[in-house]
């Protein structure tokens, strides 16, 4: 099952596949982004990342097999979208002076440890 068949133009074939790859990568990594973002805040930690791991893994393997088929080289194609944007979702955090991505948070607990206070 596909929901658009490029079965006669491939390069547009190419592009499509990339190209939900590339979505579904959005997609998954700005959910993991969201969630550990929430974990700080949240009392109930593991079934948050449970369910958000679920969740998102979820739709991504529904979303390639509707979206891309069953054809093997479609599914590649957009695997290597998926994994073009991890490439770049990791460099963009790794840069320095990225206002992204916030230092820790300590809590109380690893305050006064962290100043020698008992």
């Amino acid at each position: 099952m596909m929901l658009i068949d490029f079965s006669d133009n491939l390069w547009g074939g190419i592009a499509y596949a990339i190209f939900v790859g590339v979505l579904l990568g959005v997609f998954y990594f700005a959910g993991l982004w969201w969630t550990v973002r929430r974990l700080g805040f949240s009392h109930y930690i593991a079934p948050l990342f449970l369910f958000s791991m679920l969740f998102r893994i979820s739709v991504v393997m529904v979303s390639f097999y509707v979206f891309l088929g069953n054809d093997w080289r479609t599914l590649l194609l957009g695997l290597l979208g998926f994994f073009v944007l991890r490439l770049f979702a990791t460099g963009l955090i790794r840069l320095k002076d990225n206002p992204v991505v916030i230092a820790p948070v300590l809590s109380m607990k690893d305050q006064r440890s962290s100043s020698g206070e008992r």
